[in-house]
């Protein structure tokens, strides 16, 4: 499909941090399809590799830490030397940590808040002069920022912090014509929980959240990524926005 001259996003450049595995690889799948031309990146060159294979001669993987400014700095000189410009920025790169709020750690505390906020912040600020006038960014940002879950106090405040920097950013870069949205997912079966906590934990654990969401059933990959190339490429009236995709568990 990528040489298809009329698939929907062909010519477009796109970059997506955190783009070698679950939400980020399935928004790189749909737009690779479509034509787009797509740089990804992750922490483990395995998974990249891997990533590279599915996604075809439309993509470009990168090994990068998104905790990492000299990593960043790196990645614009890349996005730069490989497109010149781009169209549009998925920062999707993130951790998860199970921990009780009584059992948090400084340690595990400083490493969400750095991946999953100060890591975004920067990375916009590195990628916008890449950005063409016009182009979408899109911050993952979760259901947590609204629903208080237990296990999970510290990740909720670094997505809380990035629902809040949609709208700064949003606002800060508007002169530039640059639309800046979130898209916030529920439960997503990403396989994220079973790396993150022993299998019949996370079983019961996905169970439980499954009774808690009114769709009653985990949330696809592909229907967030088909959530985050609308805001990236048709939201052209819409900038500081969140779009829920979490089977009502936000609102109903």
């Amino acid at each position: 499909m990528e040489n298809n001259p009329v698939s929907k996003y062909a010519g477009k450049k796109v970059v997506i941090t955190g783009g070698s595995s679950g939400l980020g690889l399935a928004t790189a799948k749909l737009l690779a399809d479509e034509g787009a031309r797509v740089l990804i990146t992750g922490r483990a060159q395995a998974k990249l590799d891997s990533a590279r294979e599915q996604l075809g001669n439309n993509a470009v993987a990168v090994q990068s830490d998104a905790a990492s400014l000299t990593d960043i700095d790196e990645l614009a000189d890349r996005v730069k030397a490989e497109f010149g410009t781009i169209d549009a920025l998925f920062v999707n790169a993130g951790i998860t940590r199970f921990v009780p709020f009584e059992s948090m750690t400084e340690e595990v505390y400083d490493e969400l808040l750095t991946v999953n906020a100060k890591g975004p912040y920067f990375t916009v600020q590195k990628l916008a002069p890449l950005l063409n006038a016009g182009s979408g960014v899109v911050l993952t940002t979760s259901i947590t920022n609204v629903v208080g879950i237990p296990m999970i106090s510290a990740y909720a405040s670094s997505k809380a912090a990035l629902r809040s920097m949609t709208r700064s950013l949003a606002r800060e870069l508007l002169p530039r014509k640059i639309r800046v949205n979130a898209v916030s997912p529920g439960p997503i079966d990403t396989g994220i929980m079973e790396k993150s906590m022993p299998k019949e934990a996370a079983e019961q654990t996905k169970e439980q959240m499954r009774q808690q969401i009114p769709m009653l059933r985990f949330g696809d990959p592909l229907e967030v990524a088909k959530a985050v190339a609308f805001l990236a490429f048709d939201a052209t009236y819409t900038t500081g926005a969140e779009f829920p995709v979490d089977g009502g568990g936000s609102q109903i």
